[in-house]
């Protein structure tokens, strides 16, 4: 199978022998409580990779005024985290104007030299914001990717025939009740263009959990099969909206093409942490580290806007329920 080289040494726990699931929950979820820092409301939609010995993460923490921001944090384990106590502070990278009223939901993928950073940039609306760092101490901000309004965005780990890509999803001002994923391109970090759509949410009859509004989660991983794309899909019910997660495999060289796409989820709101918080029923995966060797797959999720949860799976396993139970 195809990957990206990556640290062997992630997170684990063997799965329990009677889950029947493709994903399990780690035993001791939450792994980082709402409270962690002495300024959090709530610490969620987090991003981790893979530093020197270690991990590193890029943590999104609500404080008690409900201001959203994101903070550095480390790891040696990817389990037990120490996160600043103060948010990121951005240096121009290219451009001068780095203005922010909120951050919020990042990503984090190593390209080439550094680590870039997408998350939610607050600019007379949500748009996506982009920076870098070479060690998660100094950290730059570069010009933001989309005009408002736009949220998850999801930079692939290589270019693509010679680009930047990026999925993310266009939106509204609000809590959007529509949402697809599309993918754009950029010769330079900078301007971007070639707009395509990917997914679209699903008709309610065929696969009712995604029907509402879809989003691009984890970096995706470069497969045999393709680009597997861990995504979050939202159904609106009569309590509100239900964030659940699925699996999707892109062509290698053309990732606008769709060539699976689960029916059924691989993970949703069950557990007390994911379903009670400050918003019920979510589970919003926002990063991912895998072991191709060892067939190992830590997926890393926001639950109930709250806290932060880790599930585990067999990354074969992943790619072949995607093919089996696609749409």
């Amino acid at each position: 199978m195809k990957t990206l080289k990556q640290s062997s040494k992630i997170p684990w726990q063997n799965k329990p022998k009677l889950c029947n699931d493709v994903l399990w929950r780690y035993s001791s979820n939450p792994i980082i409580d709402r409270y962690d820092i002495p300024s959090s409301n709530s610490i969620f939609n987090s991003a981790v990779v893979s530093f020197k010995n270690g991990f590193a993460g890029v943590f999104r923490c609500d404080n008690k005024a409900v201001q959203m921001n994101i903070f550095a944090g480390f790891s040696e384990d990817g389990i037990n985290w120490e996160i600043n106590h103060h948010p990121i502070k951005m240096k121009a990278g290219n451009t001068k104007m780095i203005d922010s009223d909120y951050k919020y939901d990042p990503r984090v993928v190593f390209i080439e030299d550094r680590y870039w950073i997408t998350w939610c940039n607050g600019y007379k609306g949500p748009t996506i914001g982009i920076g870098y760092t070479f060690d998660f101490k100094e950290f730059f901000q570069c010009e933001n990717a989309f005009l408002p309004f736009n949220r998850n965005g999801v930079l692939f780990p290589k270019k693509i025939n010679g680009k930047y890509a990026m999925l993310s999803r266009p939106s509204d001002n609000g809590h959007t009740p529509f949402g697809d994923i599309y993918i754009s391109y950029s010769p330079d970090m900078k301007y971007w263009g070639e707009h395509r759509c990917v997914m679209k949410a699903t008709p309610f009859e065929d696969s009712a959990w995604q029907c509402t509004k879809i989003g691009a989660g984890p970096i995706p991983i470069l497969t045999n099969d393709g680009w597997l794309m861990i995504y979050h899909g939202v159904i609106n019910t009569c309590n509100g909206f239900r964030y659940a997660m699925g699996t999707a495999i892109l062509d290698e060289n053309k990732p606008d093409v769709v060539k699976y796409r689960t029916q059924p989820y691989l993970l949703g709101p069950a557990e007390h942490y994911e379903m009670v918080g400050d918003v019920p029923n979510v589970v919003f995966p926002c990063a991912a580290l895998h072991d191709i060797e060892q067939d190992k797959l830590a997926i890393y999720y926001g639950a109930a806007d709250t806290v932060v949860a880790m599930a585990f799976g067999h990354l074969s396993e992943v790619i072949n329920f995607t093919k089996e139970n696609s749409l």
